[in-house]
C-alpha cells in the first residue's frame, strides 16, 4: 500500500459528506513571487498569479496520472517538477505551460509506483532525490536521467520520504515504511537508524511505522524529527537515538509537518485534528484551528517571503491560508479552473 492510498483512505473516513472541493494533496509556493502558487488535487495541477483568486489548470500534456509531489527550481522557479502516482515525473520550464515526461532511468516507477517527494542539492539546482515506492533516485542533470540509490537498504523498498541536511548537504535521511535510514555521502551508502524509533522484532513486516515526513532542523542539524502514522519523533544526535515526542496530541497520525525557517523550535503539524504548533521543539502543543471549517488537513506550505504567511490544503474543504503564524485561517476561493474573459 503507497503512502497515497493509506492517506486517502484514513483521510476518507472523516470527510462527512463535504463536498466543496477536491482534496489538495500539494501546496507549492513560489520563492520569489507570493502572488504564485500551485496545488495539485486528486486530478490536476492547478496555478495562481494573483495570490488565489483565479486559477488556470496546467495539466495538458501529462497522461492522467494523479501528482502527488512537486517542487520548484530554486534558483530558476519557472522550472517545476511534478511526481505522479503511475507515470513517474514530469518536468515544466514555463512554470507549467508544456510538461514533458523525465523518465529515463525510472523504469521501475511505473504502473502502480509513486514519486512521493523530490529535494534538491543546495549547492546543484541540477542535483535533485526523489523519495519513490521503488526507492531513492539520483539526478544530476536536472532530471534527463535518474539513478537508484539504495546501497544498504535491504529491509525495505517504499520511501516515502527524504530530509536534506542544509547545511552539509551530503547528509540524508530516508523515511521509509520501516522507519529511518541515514546517508553521509549523498546516498551512495544507507545505514538503518532505528534506536528508539521502532522495534527490530517487527521491522520486516514493513508496516512497522509509516514515516509520513523527516525534517532536519536548520538551526540545529543534529536535531531531525520523524513524523510518522505513530506518532512524532525526535533525535537531538543525527539519529544516533531517538525518543517519542507529541505524546499529548490527540492524534498521533501525522500526515503533514513544516519547521519554522526562521524561528528556532517552532514546528507546524497537521492530522485528522487540525494544526497544531510547538515553540519549544515539540515539548508543549497548541491547537492551531481558529477559522477552519474542517479538521481533516492533508497540506501544510510556509511562505519563502514571509515566515507568518501559512497556507493549508485540506481532504474535501479548499484551501485556506493564515497571515499570523497559523493564530487564524480564512477560506481562500475553491481551486478551479477560472473562466478566461
Amino acid at each position: 500500500m503507497t503512502r497515497f492510498f493509506l492517506l486517502a483512505f484514513l483521510l476518507a473516513a472523516s470527510l462527512a459528506g463535504c463536498n466543496r472541493s477536491d482534496a489538495i494533496v500539494v501546496i507549492q509556493l513560489h520563492p520569489k513571487n507570493p502572488d504564485i502558487l500551485y496545488v495539485a488535487t486528486n486530478d490536476y495541477i492547478y496555478k495562481t498569479r494573483d495570490g488565489g483568486q483565479t486559477w488556470t489548470n496546467l495539466s495538458q500534456g501529462m497522461s492522467h496520472s494523479r501528482v502527488i509531489s512537486m517542487t520548484l527550481d530554486p534558483v530558476y522557479p519557472a522550472t517545476v517538477y511534478a511526481g505522479t502516482k503511475g507515470d513517474a515525473v514530469y518536468k515544466s520550464y514555463d512554470g507549467g505551460q508544456r510538461w514533458v515526461s523525465q523518465r529515463a532511468g525510472l523504469d521501475d516507477v511505473t504502473v502502480s509506483s509513486v514519486v512521493n517527494q523530490f529535494v534538491f542539492d543546495p549547492a546543484d539546482n541540477s542535483h535533485l532525490f526523489a523519495a519513490t515506492t521503488m526507492g531513492v533516485f539520483e539526478t544530476k542533470d536536472a532530471g534527463d536521467s535518474w539513478t537508484k540509490r539504495m546501497e544498504g537498504m535491504k529491509e525495505v523498498l517504499m520511501v516515502v520520504t527524504l530530509g536534506l541536511d542544509p547545511t552539509r548537504p551530503e547528509i540524508l535521511y530516508a523515511g521509509t515504511s520501516g522507519g529511518v535510514y541515514k546517508s553521509i555521502d549523498q546516498a551512495g551508502h544507507w545505514e538503518k537508524v532505528n534506536n528508539g524509533l521502532v522495534d527490530p522484532a517487527i521491522i520486516k513486516s514493513s508496516r512497522a511505522l509509516n514515516v509520513t515526513a523527516i525534517l532536519v532542523d536548520p538551526h540545529e542539524p543534529d536535531t531531525v524529527y520523524a513524523a510518522t502514522l505513530a506518532g512524532l519523533y525526535k533525535t537531538t544526535d543525527g539519529a544516533a537515538s531517538w525518543a517519542r515526542i507529541g505524546q499529548s496530541l490527540q492524534d498521533q497520525m501525522v500526515f503533514s509537518m513544516i519547521l519554522d525557517r526562521t524561528k528556532k523550535g517552532v514546528i507546524y503539524l497537521s492530522g485528522r485534528e487540525g494544526v497544531h504548533r510547538s515553540e519549544d521543539g515539540g515539548d508543549t502543543w497548541t491547537m492551531m484551528n481558529k477559522g477552519l471549517a474542517t479538521l481533516n488537513v492533508r497540506s501544510l506550505a510556509q511562505s519563502f517571503i514571509d515566515p507568518k504567511l501559512l497556507y493549508l490544503g485540506t481532504n474535501g474543504s479548499g484551501l485556506y491560508r493564515s497571515k499570523d503564524a497559523g493564530e487564524t485561517w480564512e477560506p481562500m476561493p475553491p481551486v478551479v479552473d477560472s473562466p478566461r474573459g
